[in-house]
């Protein structure tokens, strides 16, 4: 998967990647950003409209309460 593009994804298809690769292979966001050469701001937002905030502690991006 080409993971460059991933930003213009479905955001709930996204999530689901995104949170994979912080699971498995990322150690923070910014690393995640690096890899996939986005912008952490703009994976961030991106997740945010559908209701979704990273959470540093754990590693992973969690539905907003």
């Amino acid at each position: 998967m080409d993971l460059h593009k991933a930003t213009n994804m479905d955001p709930n298809i996204l999530l689901g990647i995104v949170n994979d690769q912080l699971r498995h292979e990322c150690k923070d966001l910014h690393s995640l950003a690096m890899m996939m050469d986005v912008d952490e701001f703009t994976l961030e937002d991106k997740m945010a409209r559908i209701g979704y905030h990273y959470e540093a502690d754990l590693n992973q991006f969690s539905p907003d309460l």
